[in-house]
């Protein structure tokens, strides 16, 4: 229960936790951004003064600004990745480009330019946010903590200087300095962001507290057990940027395809143009001839075979709620073939509701007068189950009564006055005493309720018990439904991966339908036990929230992040976010994109029919080159509108159904 000294202390600005900055690079912050967004405004421009007529000296130095602005980034890493003997996907754009200016296809080649700028400046922005969340991660520990010197006074020190050994005050309020053990003081401490567990601890003299959690209301020293470099914040924080940098991105299917398909393009191209010569065919001609091939046969329908279907997918998946990161992303979702699902905030709301209103025989309260005389003593305190408390009176529309006298006493609970009688509310286990009926039946029921996955809270009045309340954080409506579909499209049941005790993680486990509990977690342990299932050749999908899920989740093949109440940091490193935290979204977005996966394929038998009968037209005799541009542009729009075709709410629909991705 609420944490404070005897009487509840007054926060000074001092003690007061500040909040959180948070680091956020702005988009023109990027030279990527910036030259992407120089490239559209001056095509922007450009366009409309060539389709209305004006001189080509009026838009044709705009165009070339364009292709400049667009193409010089992408331009220069092509050239540094054929140097490494690799030929990349951009550089053919920028060559596509050129030679469709070449033979007066200018418009065509900056549309080209424009498109690859705004996605490469697109993935450096998503790559500047991830960081800025990792390094903002660190902003969960304070700068300064309070060292105690032998003589007992204080001096204020930058936790990077705290030594093993040292002595440091934690204030109410305030967050935790470093990793160390209690030696004296009691309080409740919040570590969700640590362990994820909804509820605040209570910590005592010989317990472990970790650097960046929240102290309560009560007072504590601690000695320091790490260095600053060594806390379990810092080691999440490396585990997070070296999973980042070693996971690289299972490419897309198209691009194993692309790789070789371009090297032979490059190579019929300069084929088609070296060959003619060398029989003395004419300069103009075979140049033509290579340029008409350069555009029938470049990788544009190829690119699009691939990328309508993914981002149709990934439109709709947005539309219900859920934000897929990229196409890599909603490629990989399709692939994964085991599910580790976090307990608190994903599983379950991550709220603390009350549950039971048990007043006992013999005490004249009825369920409404027993939770009123709770939230009445419960009504100044900050802690999540008083709020609790609170907020189940609000719900059935009792009135709080006034109260006097309010204290709390760190681990106990608290205690105040309300129309003349002495109310207590607290553990249990801290405010039983004696043998008498109320007492011996007050035990059985928390016990029973404690046996049960619920928090007891034992209500007194005038030192005898009245009643007891039941809390707990409450199972997500389509949880059990959400297991079973996701169990139905991998073949193998999810696992459960939390920080909280085994026996409240068994419980929930058994009410949805999971085997494999592993419980008692930090975040290291949750990023092992995903690195495990890797190594043995298994995809798994992570879902989480919290701070102490990001080190799994950048471990895992694929990883989606609660939206509604996730930590920024999860959010950032996830792959996927379920804005409004609906469960059964996650199956069914495995799903559209097993379909988007299947649209591909298809598309690829589409745009191969088409480039390879407009290269032999053009190679076997003569192809007009407005009939090789109609052509390819007709592929182009063919696989495009087959990939739209997922934007369609049947679409979603269909992945719904159970075992959807699999049809």
């Amino acid at each position: 229960m609420p944490s404070a000294l005897i009487q509840r202390p007054e926060r000074t600005p001092s003690a007061a936790p500040a909040a959180v900055p948070r680091r956020r690079t702005r988009v023109l912050a990027l030279a990527e951004a910036r030259w992407a967004g120089a490239a559209l405004g001056l095509f922007l421009i450009a366009l409309p003064l060539q389709l209305t007529g004006a001189p080509p000296w009026a838009w044709g130095p705009l165009y070339a600004a364009a292709y400049v602005t667009g193409g010089w980034e992408p331009a220069c890493a092509g050239l540094q990745a054929l140097r490494e003997k690799t030929l990349d996907v951009d550089l053919l754009m920028i060559v596509a480009a050129l030679g469709a200016a070449a033979i007066g296809q200018v418009m065509d080649g900056a549309l080209l330019i424009v498109i690859f700028a705004t996605s490469g400046a697109l993935e450096a922005l998503a790559t500047a946010r991830t960081q800025d969340a990792v390094r903002g991660l660190l902003d969960l520990a304070p700068t300064t903590a309070t060292r105690l010197a032998d003589d007992g006074s204080e001096e204020t020190v930058a936790t990077e200087d705290l030594a093993v050994g040292d002595t440091v005050l934690i204030r109410p309020g305030e967050r935790v300095g470093a990793d160390g053990r209690i030696l004296q003081g009691a309080s409740e401490v919040d570590q969700a962001t640590i362990t994820g567990e909804p509820l605040p601890v209570t910590k005592e003299a010989g317990d472990e507290v970790f650097a960046g959690t929240l102290n309560g209301t009560g007072a504590l020293r601690v000695k320091v057990e790490r260095d600053a470099s060594d806390s379990v914040i810092a080691r999440i924080v490396a585990m997070v940027e070296e999973a980042s940098q070693t996971k690289a991105p299972t490419q897309l299917f198209i691009e194993k395809v692309e790789q070789r398909y371009s090297l032979g393009m490059v190579v019929a191209t300069l084929a088609v143009f070296l060959v003619p010569l060398g029989f003395g065919a004419d300069l103009t001609g075979s140049l033509l001839r290579a340029m008409t091939f350069m555009i029938v046969a470049s990788p544009c329908a190829v690119v699009l075979a691939t990328m309508p279907p993914l981002l149709s997918a990934i439109a709709n998946a947005g539309r219900h709620g859920v934000l897929v990161k990229s196409a890599v992303v909603m490629e990989r979702l399709g692939q994964i073939d085991v599910i580790a699902l976090d307990k608190t905030g994903t599983l379950t709301e991550g709220t603390p509701r009350v549950t039971d209103v048990r007043p006992l025989a013999g005490s004249g309260l009825d369920e409404d007068a027993l939770l009123t005389l709770a939230a009445g003593a419960e009504h100044p305190s900050e802690h999540p189950l008083a709020r609790a408390v609170v907020e189940a009176a609000r719900t059935r529309g009792l009135v709080i009564p006034a109260m006097r006298d309010f204290t709390s006493v760190p681990g106990s609970g608290v205690a105040a006055t309300i129309d003349g009688h002495a109310i207590a509310v607290g553990a249990p286990a801290r405010l039983l005493e004696g043998t008498d009926a109320a007492a011996v039946e007050a035990a059985a029921i928390a016990e029973s309720m404690e046996c049960e996955g619920r928090t007891a809270v034992l209500v007194q009045r005038d030192g005898v018990a009245v009643g007891v309340l039941g809390i707990a954080d409450r199972l997500r409506p389509a949880a059990a439904a959400t297991v079973a579909t996701l169990a139905a499209l991998t073949g193998s049941t999810p696992m459960l991966l939390t920080g909280d005790n085994p026996r409240a993680a068994a419980l929930l486990a058994n009410e949805v339908g999971i085997s494999d509990v592993r419980a008692g977690l930090l975040p290291q342990d949750k990023a092992t036990a995903v690195q495990e299932q890797e190594k043995a050749g298994r995809r798994v999908l992570v879902v989480g929230d919290g701070v102490n899920d990001a080190p799994a989740l950048a471990a895992a093949h694929t990883g989606i992040a609660m939206g509604r109440a996730g930590s920024d940091l999860a959010l950032e490193t996830a792959d996927a976010v379920i804005v409004r935290d609906e469960l059964a979204t996650v199956p069914t977005v495995v799903g559209l994109s097993r379909a988007a996966r299947r649209l591909v394929v298809q598309n690829l038998v589409i745009a191969a029919v088409f480039i390879s009968g407009l290269v032999i037209w053009d190679l076997a005799g003569h192809l007009p080159l407005p009939l090789g541009v109609l052509g390819h542009e007709g592929s182009t729009v063919t696989v495009g509108l087959n990939g739209l075709r997922l934007l369609r709410d049947t679409a979603w629909n269909r992945a719904a159904a159970p075992a959807g991705g699999d049809r």
